[in-house]
């Protein structure tokens, strides 16, 4: 599988303490045997959900931390962001199925160091380890090929930044606009938390908004807000 790396040579001088945060058991049980096995790298512990995993970063302060982006409560996303702020020098490892655009950006924004899939082999998930703890950030060809597309595509005009949002989306910033929450936002659509988690974070992404508040002024700006 081809990957892009980028350099910046450091070296930690010691194992490479690797927090795994996913909400599949026997993807962090397989990666854990894997890992173990590998010169160099200490898995330091194991979380099933966000919450979980900014605790046990506060208690093993890890090196690397690979990432899962779909987990109940608390997402990868805001995981990720929240470990950051909190160990601004740890380097989380996206590992996920999902190469979709809500989900890529908004992770890359939030400070992933690489980008990985798992379909990924183990020995290139250690490599990519080994490379986070110098300073050299992996991404999956695909993700390169995404992110330079963006990059090459012409800045929109702020007025037109929402006619990027699918119809649910609209719905979704709609909704925001009222001060609805998540979860009522999801009781009148009749979808997942989960999936009105998701929008909301590709909508942030697409206005370019950091938070709920920016999104609605967004909204009544623009004449979206029922």
């Amino acid at each position: 599988m081809d990957k892009v790396s980028h350099s910046n040579e450091t070296e930690i001088g010691h194992s490479i303490k690797v927090l795994l945060v996913d909400d599949h058991e026997m993807v962090r049980i397989g990666l854990a045997a894997v890992l173990d096995t590998e010169d160099g790298i200490e898995v330091v512990g194991e979380a099933s959900n966000g919450y979980d995993g900014i605790r046990l970063a506060q208690a093993y302060s890890p090196d690397v931390v690979l990432m899962d982006l779909v987990m109940e409560g608390m997402d990868g996303v805001e995981t990720t962001r929240k470990i950051l702020e909190l160990y601004p020098d740890c380097k989380v490892i996206v590992l996920t199925s999902y190469l979709d655009d809500s989900k890529l950006y908004p992770v890359i924004e939030a400070g992933a160091f690489s980008y990985l899939l798992k379909t990924s082999r183990a020995s290139e998930i250690a490599d990519a380890i080994r490379a986070a703890a110098r300073g050299q950030s992996v991404l999956e060809s695909q993700v390169a090929a995404k992110m330079m597309n963006r990059f090459r595509q012409p800045k929109q005009s702020a007025a037109k930044l929402h006619e990027q949002l699918t119809e649910r989306e609209m719905e979704v910033l709609k909704l925001v606009a009222t001060g609805k929450s998540n979860q009522e936002i999801a009781d009148e659509l009749f979808i997942g938390i989960k999936t009105v988690k998701f929008h909301v974070t590709n909508i942030f992404s697409k206005l370019n908004v950091d938070d709920r508040t920016q999104a609605a002024i967004y909204a009544h700006k623009h004449g979206l807000a029922e």
